[in-house]
């Protein structure tokens, strides 16, 4: 299966630096990420086309055959254009869809308001990179979810071992010593990088931080990792995205995924009662 969508390949080459698996079925992809269960777009099918009618609860089902033990649902449709397939029928299956803008740059400008006060760097150390994990856990919603904490955990980790390996690096802004905002640039030396979870702190929104890091890190994967092509996918009806197309970024294609989540009572983590972990609607 040749996978149009840049949003799911560079997915694909993420995880696969990750030690993800995949495995070419009929019609589609199965994705795991073992060193990481709770983790829903580790653990996914990615079809080749949306789904013809009639057959989303059978796609369910080979979601459930693949993954036993999952208590999410993730089918990612491959594509440029947002096809999703018949909305009620996805709706019946109780599968949201979200459509996300993948994004592209071949060269990164300043934002219109940088930081000039905080520090920004390339975490470096056992400090560092759990202020990485703190941040994460006091910006997103899905905290409050059970594992949610390990789940990110895992995450930083799986990014930490590919910075030491040589594969890009986590950025943080620092402000009285403490991280504030912080993303990741990761690539596998074929030219394109992937940014990952691009956070601010509730506190320290609105202050250019995001723009900053996004900038600075598209610098530095552009002149220090042979970058050709950025990569970053952002909500189209967040904020967010305004910031990244103030540094240069321009809307490339649609990605859908197919996604159940879990109840947030639901007690276990290691089965996805977890968010994407793809930092993709991450407060700037």
């Amino acid at each position: 299966m040749t996978v149009l969508s840049l949003g799911f390949r560079s997915d694909l080459m993420l995880l696969g630096l990750q030690g993800s698996t995949v495995e070419q079925r009929d019609g589609h992809l199965a994705v795991r990420t073992p060193g990481n269960p709770g983790f829903y777009w580790g653990n996914f099918l990615l079809l080749a086309g949306p789904p013809a009618p009639g057959t989303v609860a059978g796609w369910v089902e080979v979601f459930r055959r693949a993954f036993p033990d999952a208590a999410h649902v993730a089918i990612g449709i491959d594509g440029v254009a947002g096809l999703a397939g018949h909305t009620g029928e996805l709706a019946g299956a109780g599968l949201d869809i979200d459509r996300n803008t993948v994004m592209t740059a071949s060269a990164v400008r300043p934002p219109p308001r940088p930081n000039e006060d905080a520090e920004f760097r390339v975490l470096a150390g056992d400090a560092d990179w759990r202020a990485a994990l703190e941040l994460r856990v006091a910006t997103h919603a899905d905290a409050g979810i059970p594992g949610y904490r390990e789940f990110a955990e895992r995450h930083l980790t799986a990014m930490r071992r590919l910075q030491d390996r040589g594969h890009g690096a986590w950025f943080g802004a620092f402000q009285g010593g403490r991280m504030v905002s912080g993303l990741g640039v990761f690539g596998d030396g074929s030219g394109t990088v992937r940014y990952q979870s691009v956070d601010t702190h509730p506190e320290h929104r609105n202050q250019g931080l995001a723009g900053t890091l996004v900038h600075l890190a598209g610098r530095y994967a552009l002149e220090r990792m042979a970058a050709r092509t950025l990569v970053i996918v952002a909500d189209p009806g967040y904020a967010a995205i305004r910031i990244y197309r103030s540094v240069g970024f321009t809307d490339s294609e649609t990605q859908v995924q197919l996604q159940r989540t879990p109840s947030p009572h639901h007690g276990t983590a290691e089965d996805g009662t977890l968010p994407n972990g793809t930092g993709r609607h991450s407060a700037p």
